[in-house]
């Protein structure tokens, strides 16, 4: 099985994000997608925690230890760039103000629903942060997660069966071996990691697959 690396994963996202775009990238692997946004495009990073025009991470001699993202990691902040309320952070999410968020995920389900925040396990600790915020309030919702758990199951599922962060929500799936959208009839893959038959990459999926 030959699967891409997570920076190839979010070098996938960030092509498919239009010039002009206001987006957030949620905590954890969704992160690395600030690294790799085409030069060419005007693209506007949120961060919840109130900053507009995030930029890349910082190089480790040009960490501000005042400017951090949600997840408490150290980033930039482009020229322009706009500080403000948590509160109203948070408007900008719910008011529908941001074209697309890239999010984790713990399952997806074929109708895109997202469970993302917890796994129901007696010891976990439930964090959904924002996410349910985001999930609701965003245009597009692309999920950038690996396709099996270190387990061995499919994150791709009928149905979800942790608790949900949002119904019907996910547009477009990224994962270390395809590229999924999520249309009224199903997961449809749009790209396939190299020399991965399709057979195969649905047999590690817990859903129905069909070519896009």
């Amino acid at each position: 099985m030959k699967k891409i690396d997570l920076d190839a994963i979010a070098r996938r996202v960030a092509l498919d994000i239009p010039d002009g775009a206001y987006v957030n990238l949620g905590i954890g692997m969704p992160t690395r997608v600030g690294n790799f946004l085409p030069q060419d495009r005007e693209i506007v990073l949120h961060s919840e925690n109130g900053l507009l025009g995030m930029g890349p991470a910082p190089g480790d001699n040009a960490i501000d230890p005042d400017l951090t993202n949600a997840g408490k990691q150290p980033v930039t902040a482009l020229t322009g760039a706009s500080y403000f309320h948590h509160a109203d952070s948070f408007a900008m999410m719910r008011g529908g103000h941001l074209d697309i968020c890239v999010l984790g995920a713990f399952q997806v389900s074929a109708s895109g629903d997202l469970a993302n925040w917890h796994t129901g396990a007696p010891d976990a600790i439930p964090a959904v942060g924002g996410a349910m915020d985001l999930a609701v309030g965003a245009k597009r919702v692309f999920v950038m997660m690996e396709h099996l758990t270190k387990s061995g199951e499919s994150k791709l599922v009928d149905r979800c069966s942790y608790p949900l962060t949002g119904i019907g929500c996910v547009s477009r799936i990224y994962t270390d071996l395809a590229t999924i959208d999520v249309t009224s009839e199903g997961f449809a893959v749009a790209w396939i990691a190299e020399g991965l038959p399709f057979n195969e990459l649905q047999r590690l999926s817990g859903a129905p697959l069909r070519r896009a």
